[in-house]
């Protein structure tokens, strides 16, 4: 290799001894020290990040056969897939230098984007499987509520963050020591976190509104998730059970209008709750399944019938990437049953390799909520844990045949360009928190501050 160098650079081995490497060893340990800036202290969650990108890559090549043989381009479907990994990357490594005030800003601005985005898909979004959820410009599809999941959990940690201390009661006749200021202090604080309470449910039951018709499970986990924050933020309990109580009214009315009112008496103005209905269908199916009929494959049950067979055949061990033989066969193999396919692969042995890495992901943001000063970012770390935990929980019940078909991917595992850049943005903004705590340890200057000042080549400790 040497002579090969010698002679590709037309150089003698004299001339090496005149060759000054002290800037080539400086550029070297420059680009050690801003490697180890990004991995520093981070390297659990990126490795769950990488280790996720990696079984998506193989098991995707494997379960998007059905996709690669009607396309022209056999190699184009794994392609356009990694590029969204490798976008997905590069974004997390710079969202994970942004300041954390900065994220909840464009929270704000993204929360204001994904509710008219949701109004379009609710007017002239394109239909798949009779659900509006999605936003073609070209040949570019995306998937507004999954904008919207992230913008309403960071809007959430700010309001909750304002409201999480229990109101103070103050009885006036154990008060007659303190001045009347005092109280009415108190008093109007006490106002100020209700009007929070309420601004915050009216926003949440809005943009879960506009999401709940086309995408219920979507809604239920965004739903599950903010409510999970309130309660670990220690929100009156009274709230808490009037949240409870409301949404179980809003169901109560939707089972008794689904089971009175025939389907094609709806009027056209109230479309929307024409989902109920395929709800409906769904659960007494799968509540009438009998021993018999559990065996039976027909058009209503051909994915989760196939799913169960690709589980069967994967046993402990699994048939091993690219000998699936259920991704012929299972519609969606690649995004909504891609668990399926890679028990059906990697066996139980990998499935359970799956699980530990979502669930190692949960319990490390959950360390990392409780080791930050910040309340609204702990709240904030606790409410994206969560809501890539329970969407991974509920595809994976769905592809293990045990929950109803519901369409939600496996964060960064199943095609989608819109999950794969949303989830990686999740990632990036749980590694600026922990940047920032950090920073605030060492009482460095912000990661954004300095970084302006390597450009302005400023020196800077």
């Amino acid at each position: 290799m040497k002579k090969i160098g010698l002679k590709i650079f037309n150089l003698k081995k004299n001339d090496l001894q005149n060759v000054d490497f002290s800037r080539f060893d400086a550029v070297m340990i420059d680009f050690k020290k801003r490697v180890k800036d990004v991995f520093e202290d981070n390297e659990g969650i990126w490795l769950i990040f990488f280790a996720l990108c990696i079984i998506s890559g193989v098991e995707l090549f494997s379960a998007s056969s059905v996709l690669a043989y009607k396309s022209e381009n056999y190699m184009s479907i794994i392609f356009r897939h990694m590029t969204f990994l490798f976008a997905g990357m590069i974004l997390a490594v710079i969202t994970q230098f942004i300041p954390i005030k900065v994220v909840k800003f464009f929270g704000y601005i993204s929360l204001i984007i994904s509710f008219l985005l949701l109004l379009y898909v609710s007017l002239k979004g394109v239909e798949t499987n009779d659900a509006k959820r999605w936003i073609q410009i070209g040949q570019i599809r995306f998937q507004p509520s999954s904008l919207a999941n992230l913008s309403l959990v960071i809007f959430s940690a700010s309001f909750i963050d304002k409201i999480k201390n229990k109101p103070t009661k103050i009885a006036h006749t154990s008060l007659s020591f303190l001045s009347e200021s005092f109280v009415e202090k108190i008093n109007k604080n006490k106002i100020i976190k209700n009007r929070y309470f309420f601004i915050l449910m009216t926003i949440s039951a809005v943009i879960m509104g506009l999401i709940f018709f086309e995408n219920f499970s979507t809604a239920a986990i965004l739903g599950t998730t903010i409510f999970l924050m309130m309660w670990v933020a220690h929100v009156n309990w009274k709230k808490l059970v009037s949240i409870l109580g409301i949404l179980f009214f809003i169901l109560l009315l939707l089972f008794i209008m689904v089971r009175t009112v025939p389907r094609q008496s709806i009027p056209s103005y109230l479309s929307f709750l024409d989902r109920s209905y395929v709800w409906d269908a769904r659960i007494q199916e799968k509540m009438k399944e009998t021993e018999e009929t559990r065996y039976i494959i027909n058009d209503k049950n051909r994915q989760v019938q196939n799913g169960r067979i690709a589980i069967a055949r994967g046993r402990f061990l699994g048939v091993f990437p690219g000998n699936s033989v259920q991704r012929d066969y299972l519609p969606n193999a690649y995004d909504d049953f891609i668990f399926s396919i890679i028990i059906e692969e990697m066996g139980l042995l990998g499935a359970i390799f799956i699980m530990v890495l979502y669930l190692v992901f949960l319990f490390r943001t959950g360390k990392i909520a409780k080791a930050t000063s910040s309340s609204f970012s702990s709240l904030l770390i606790m409410g994206l844990g969560l809501l890539v935990a329970l969407q991974a929980t509920v595809h994976m019940f769905v592809g293990s045949g045990f929950g109803l078909v519901t369409g939600q991917p496996l964060p960064l595992i199943s095609r989608g360009g819109t999950s794969v850049i949303v989830t990686s943005l999740i990632f990036g903004i749980i590694l600026a928190v922990v940047r920032e705590n950090r920073e605030k340890q060492n009482k460095k200057e912000p990661a954004l501050k300095r970084l302006m000042f390597r450009i302005l080549n400023y020196k800077i400790d």
